[in-house]
């Protein structure tokens, strides 16, 4: 079963895959996503490890608790929702680069 089966090759995509990995969280601390709600009456920015980084409210909202929370809620998820995505992109596109683990492009 393992015949053909070479463990210095292995051991080398395995430090390729830690390098990758190592270099895609450094690049995702940079990256910076923004989703808005209510017309830009509220904006959630994450960075792309998933760390809220800024939350902006139009001071008409300070009045409206009920208007405020959903308008808060729907712009979490979305900016949560577009880091998720980044990082599902980023994986398949290390797996790819070091062994064809991933979907080609």
């Amino acid at each position: 079963m393992f015949e053909n089966f070479d463990l210095s090759k292995m051991s080398a995509m395995l430090e390729e895959a830690q390098k990758q990995a190592q270099k895609m969280q450094e690049d995702a601390s940079n990256k910076e996503f923004t989703a808005k709600s209510g017309g830009g009456m509220v904006s959630v920015s994450m960075n792309g490890n998933g760390e809220l980084i800024d939350i902006t409210l139009d001071d008409s909202l300070l009045s409206d608790k009920e208007s405020l929370q959903i308008l808060l809620i729907s712009a979490i998820n979305d900016v949560s929702k577009m880091v998720e995505d980044n990082k599902k992109l980023a994986t398949t596109q290390m797996l790819s680069s070091i062994g064809g683990f991933g979907a080609k492009s």
